[in-house]
């Protein structure tokens, strides 16, 4: 929402008399998913750590990681503010000297992805967040945005209230758990 530099902020973008705000963050060089809203009781809800909403990530980074670092993501790692939680980690591709994963996880700390892929010697190089709390990307490209239908945003007002606000949240990608292949 600001930005000591002066460079273009999100809401640059966004062509609407109302005050919205995103639900969330992404940093400078990432790109991808970001909600906006003006309903601050949605806001608190899919990034309130107690609802564990899934943000599913495109991720390449330096090296390519063996498969007992790729579990090690899947456990949690140590990073600075404590262990993570379990995530969801796919290997995607590998090219000459980097490779790309998937990584769902469930909280949002402050530069979770990279702080931890660097906890186990892989430094990100790029990230996209290609779904936010079950809501893709789809088509959107970077520096477009599209109103969500109603249908998406009853779905988010009921996000944590099915299974007694604990954060069941499944993203409808028929998620299992950590550790665990998807087929």
């Amino acid at each position: 929402m600001a930005d000591p530099e002066g460079r273009p902020l999100v809401t640059d973008f966004i062509k609407t008399d109302k005050r919205v705000f995103p639900v969330g963050r992404l940093d400078y060089d990432a790109e991808g998913a970001l909600l906006l809203t003006d309903d601050g009781e949605l806001a608190n809800r899919l990034t309130h750590p107690r609802y564990c909403a899934p943000k599913r990530y495109l991720v390449k980074v330096r090296n390519v990681p063996t498969d007992q670092t790729l579990e090690r993501l899947r456990k949690g790692v140590h990073i600075e503010g404590g262990r993570t939680r379990p995530a969801y980690v796919k290997f995607i591709r590998k090219t000459e000297v980097n490779a790309w994963l998937e990584i769902t996880v469930r909280e949002g700390r402050n530069r979770l992805i990279k702080n931890m892929c660097m906890s186990v010697g892989h430094p990100v190089t790029k990230l996209k967040r290609l779904e936010f709390a079950g809501l893709s990307l789809g088509g959107l490209t970077p520096g477009t945005y599209r109103k969500l239908t109603e249908h998406e945003v009853e779905r988010l007002k009921k996000f944590g209230k099915e299974s007694g606000e604990k954060g069941s949240g499944n993203s409808g990608r028929g998620e299992k758990k950590a550790g665990k292949k998807r087929p």
